[in-house]
């Protein structure tokens, strides 16, 4: 029989090979998967509308000015990226045919001013002439025909006067159609503005665009101070929306800026375009007119908050499985599946009606194919979760 001393050191490699044993086991074996999970917990929830394709800033007012007729420039008073008043004249084309009508019809009115002054003189001499010969007419001195034919005369004179000074009138007029044939030659600011393109030098010639044949304008005059975003929306949605819903404003070029904004217009059509969604032109205003500098043609996004509620339980949207379920933590740091029903839901956060409790914890993403309902995971939970945006 082996000693009691062989007895103690069998007894003790053996306990150091089993803590051996278990030492490598626990060391080796796979940890539990780490996971991202989301505390439920109240908050807003929004039903919104986002447009399909990049929306537009667009200015409230913007002409694409052109001459009335064609002709030659000879003057171009601005040049582009210059601020206009309204009424300032921006280019003039050759016009100096018109320039001698408008000298002509002038001194055919001073003409005829003379003229009438003549005539009217005239006739006021013989007023007064009629009227001693009628006096001397009731005395008997002259005969009365002598007295007829000078009141005739008088008459006459007198609608020499008025007639006359229809002709002054009628030279007049002429002044008017020479300066109406002048302004068809000089292009003036409808409003105020900036000048975006020129499009000509002095000495080109310059032409209205004729039906069916697109000329680029002499000028395009933008009105910055107005600024509206145009977005196309899908004819789905068109339904969901009206004027006045609240809108939030995002800009490619402004990473990180959300302006708020309404819905001032909806098109009353659908745009049909080959190849492309059916959509909606959706106009919305700034509530305030932004600080940074927006440049008619940004590419801009508008999503439309047709929905909101206030202080309800929610879960972030991408927590939600296909089939309408949702892994929650629970015992034993384990995995369940829960079945949720839900209320108003957009793309961040999904309104909960029953399921879950404020406190739970449910699975952020669920791409794993080791994270399943009964998996044994380590918990990662978000905090920020309450302060995110909805």
């Amino acid at each position: 029989m082996p000693k009691p001393k062989t007895w103690l050191r069998l007894v003790l490699v053996v306990l150091a090979l089993a803590a051996l044993a278990y030492a490598a086991w626990r060391f080796t074996r796979p940890l539990p998967p780490a996971v991202e999970l989301a505390t439920i917990a109240r908050g807003t929830v929004e039903a919104t509308v986002v447009n399909t394709r990049a929306g537009t800033v667009k200015a409230c007012r913007r002409a694409r000015l052109a001459p009335v007729a064609g002709g030659q420039i000879v003057k171009l008073w601005v040049k582009e990226s210059d601020r206009v008043k309204a009424g300032q004249p921006l280019l003039e084309l050759w016009n100096r045919d018109l320039t001698a009508q408008r000298e002509l019809a002038a001194r055919q009115l001073a003409t005829s001013e003379e003229r009438r002054r003549e005539a009217c003189i005239m006739a006021d001499n013989a007023r007064r002439n009629a009227e001693r010969t009628q006096q001397l007419a009731a005395r008997g001195f002259v005969s009365p025909q002598r007295g007829e034919d000078d009141r005739a005369e008088a008459r006459a004179r007198q609608a020499n006067c008025d007639a006359l000074a229809t002709d002054v009138k009628r030279a007049q007029a002429q002044i008017r159609v020479a300066l109406a044939g002048l302004e068809r030659t000089t292009l003036t600011a409808p409003f105020a503005g900036i000048v975006a393109k020129v499009t000509g030098e002095v000495g080109e010639f310059t032409t209205p665009s004729p039906p069916g044949i697109p000329t680029p304008p002499a000028v395009d005059l933008i009105d910055d101070t107005c600024l509206y975003v145009s977005a196309p929306m899908d004819e789905v949605d068109a339904p969901r929306l009206k004027p006045g819903q609240p809108a939030r404003i995002t800009f490619d070029a402004l990473p990180g800026h959300v302006f708020p904004g309404h819905v001032r217009r909806i098109a009353p059509y659908v745009t049909e375009v080959e190849k492309q969604a059916r959509t909606v032109d959706v106009e919305v205003d700034f509530d305030a007119p932004p600080k940074q500098i927006l440049l008619v043609g940004y590419s801009a996004d508008a999503e439309i908050v047709t929905e909101r509620r206030d202080k309800v339980l929610r879960v972030p949207t991408q927590a939600i499985r296909q089939d309408g379920t949702v892994l929650v933590l629970g015992k034993d740091d384990r995995l369940e599946t829960r079945r949720l029903k839900t209320g108003l839901a957009n793309w961040a956060f999904t309104e909960v009606t029953g399921g879950l409790n404020a406190g739970e914890r449910v699975l952020l993403s669920f791409d794993r194919e080791d994270v399943q309902a009964g998996t044994r995971v380590t918990p990662n939970t978000l905090k920020d979760m309450k302060a995110a945006k909805p």
